[in-house]
């Protein structure tokens, strides 16, 4: 297995490819196809990590075949507690890490959190926030193995926890 990890292109066919991997991967965890309310990213990937160039999605291939994703961009939600706490300015946010059933424990998530940890740091962001859910097997072990610290837990639906990781200290 030579894994190579790259920058999605901004190539349809590329694009394309992609999609069907995160549509796939989010319909063998969740349960459900694709829906705009939730995946409006997914449907839009050049307008949210390849245009703005603080913005990136990286992709892992084994030869052609993709088998993993993470994408990093500026923090764009609006989460009444974190308000006044993060910005676009100096914080990203991770979405949509995927990897493969088939692939899984092996490091290619944490070779992809390295790369988006490196792309946070050299474009100026001095922490990334990022969410999970508790439902999710190895969510919470593995982001808190990385350095993510929770800040919040809440009691929704989906048990979402909201977590941090400090890159660069003023």
């Amino acid at each position: 297995m030579d894994i190579e990890i790259r920058e999605i292109r901004n190539d349809v066919e590329e694009i394309n490819k992609v999609k069907d991997f995160l549509f796939g991967q989010i319909d063998n965890e969740y349960h459900i196809g694709p829906t705009p309310k939730f995946h409006y990213d997914i449907f839009e990937l050049n307008e949210y990590y390849i245009a703005p160039t603080q913005n990136n999605f990286f992709v892992a291939f084994d030869e052609d075949k993709i088998v993993a994703t993470i994408g990093i961009r500026a923090y764009d939600k609006d989460f009444e507690f974190f308000r006044g706490v993060y910005s676009s300015d100096d914080t990203a946010s991770i979405w949509r890490l995927m990897v493969d059933r088939d692939y899984r424990r092996k490091g290619i998530a944490r070779l992809l959190v390295d790369k988006v940890e490196d792309f946070a740091s050299n474009n100026g962001y001095d922490r990334i926030y990022l969410h999970t859910h508790r439902y999710l097997e190895s969510g919470l072990p593995f982001w808190k193995s990385r350095g993510f610290v929770i800040t919040v837990e809440e009691d929704d639906y989906d048990e979402t926890t909201h977590m941090v990781k400090v890159l660069n200290s003023k």
